[in-house]
């Protein structure tokens, strides 16, 4: 298990190049993520939902990605308050104090999806939460050592040394945590150096000597994991670089599903900046995407609150499109409407009016995966679904696309604005194009599947090469 001495020191991508390293060396390896806590989900096969991380590991593993992954996923709605998924499907919409009541009773699933994981490979491979120094969540914890100890799985310490103070980052984690917390972990790992790793020589023994562990390997900084799909929205904070035509995205506080962005960033012609709070909507962008949230009406009034539509209002003016997807199509509309309160308080919203439709949220959750058949270019594209409401309105007589011949979307009759509830559309290499040159943007020539995976070969190679990988895998039951 790869635990972590705080959030955002590397664990995903840890677990994913762990994944990829173990296939190459011919073993039938899984991922497992206890309890995750993201917006940007990913639908399996059978329709169950998982943290977008466990999908990509998942991929690199060379396997199909299940419910049994990720067992528990939290998916925010307020700041706390989120949505419970267990299993894959939505259980509740709990506060944070009843979550932490209901945690015991989930401790069963964890353990059953995985003992089934674990009967069926060679090798799991756990990925943590947060950090177990964060003692105040010790009781009845599911994500770090509650659930180490309670299958028996050694531990792996990963530190950020890139964010500083990382020899105290380990020693302290040690010094916190309850002795037979910390008698689970039997290494750790350095993340994320830049220059030479020779040069933390002292720093690392240091450590072994200090906590009793033994270090596994001083990881270097892995630029190219910039090509591979994020999980969390602070991973978007600079967009992809470049003198492309510009793509905006408005950085919404409740984001959701944003892997729809990767493939775009990816595009040597493109220019992806996000837009985030206190800034304007660039004058010169060619596209603007209103994206998914999981608070659709509340990041709506945030996004007024903002200024931004008055700012899309310019950019129409001057001639831009406006791409919404799921959340963000809903917003595009006249009106939402929640009379049940499934999102928030009862009541509706007022859309932006840029598309002639209307949007009523309901208890039914659409999870599925979605071939579809782009209506303006008659090209496929495989994306997903992961929504609450039902949108109709006059401009869904021209649709986005069609899902098993029936229409699916909506787009305005200027044609320069349009709405969608697929995620995931522009991994489709032929269709990313053809929309792009719509745009008057050149594009095409990238694989963007090949990658990922020409991506997730390299980090392999790139642990390989800085890890003990011998006494790592070694470590296992």
């Amino acid at each position: 298990m790869i635990q972590g001495c705080g959030s955002n020191v590397g664990k995903s991508l840890l677990v994913a190049g762990l994944c990829r390293a173990a296939r190459r060396r011919g073993m039938r390896v899984a991922p497992f993520k206890p309890q995750n806590m993201s917006n940007n989900a990913a639908v399996t096969p059978e329709g169950a939902e998982i943290g977008r991380a466990q999908a990509l590991q998942a991929l690199a593993a060379g396997i199909a990605p299940h419910a049994d992954m990720n067992p528990v996923l939290l998916k925010p709605e307020t700041d706390s308050g989120a949505q419970v998924i267990v299993q894959g499907r939505r259980h509740a919409t709990l506060r944070a104090r009843e979550y932490a009541a209901l945690k015991p009773q989930l401790m069963g699933a964890v353990l059953d999806s995985f003992a089934r994981l674990s009967a069926a490979h060679d090798l799991v491979i756990v990925e943590g939460a947060g950090s177990p120094a964060e003692i105040n969540l010790r009781a009845n914890d599911i994500a770090n050592m509650g659930f180490a100890r309670a299958a028996d799985v050694p531990v792996v310490l990963a530190a950020d040394i890139d964010r500083g103070g990382v020899i105290a980052q380990v020693v302290g984690t040690q010094a916190v945590l309850d002795p037979a917390d910390a008698a689970m972990i039997a290494g750790f790992v350095v993340n994320k150096f830049r220059g030479d790793p020779a040069l933390f020589e002292d720093g690392h023994r240091m450590i072994e000597a200090r906590t009793g562990w033994r270090g596994l390997g001083v990881v270097p900084w892995f630029p190219a994991a910039a090509r591979l799909p994020a999980e969390d929205a602070l991973d978007l904070r600079t967009g992809s670089g470049g003198a492309g035509v510009t793509i905006a995205c408005l950085a919404l506080p409740r984001i959701a599903n944003f892997d729809d962005l990767d493939p775009l960033a990816a595009e040597p012609g493109v220019r992806l900046v996000m837009v985030w709070p206190g800034q304007v909507i660039p004058a010169g962008a060619r596209l603007v995407i209103v994206p998914g949230s999981k608070s659709t009406r509340a990041d709506l009034d945030f996004l007024r609150a903002e200024g931004w539509d008055i700012d899309l209002a310019a950019h129409m003016r001057r001639g831009g499109h406006v791409l919404g997807l799921c959340g963000g199509y809903q917003m595009l509309g006249r009106r939402i409407a929640d009379p049940d309160g499934i999102e928030g308080a009862p009541g509706e919203t007022a859309g932006l009016g840029l598309l002639d439709v209307t949007t009523v949220m309901g208890p039914h959750k659409r999870v599925r995966r979605s071939l579809a058949i782009h209506a303006a270019s008659g090209l496929p594209v495989e994306g997903y679904e992961i929504h609450l409401g039902e949108t109709d309105g006059p401009d869904r007589l021209r649709p986005f696309a069609h899902v098993d011949g029936r229409p699916e979307g909506a787009v305005s009759a200027s044609g320069r604005v349009a709405g969608s509830y697929l995620h995931g559309l522009f991994a489709a290499d032929r269709f990313r194009a053809a929309y792009l040159a719509g745009l008057g943007i050149a594009a095409g020539g990238l694989d963007h599947a090949a990658l990922v995976e020409d991506t997730l070969d390299a980090l392999a190679a790139h642990l390989e090469r800085h890890l003990d990988m011998d006494a790592l895998l070694g470590l296992a039951r």
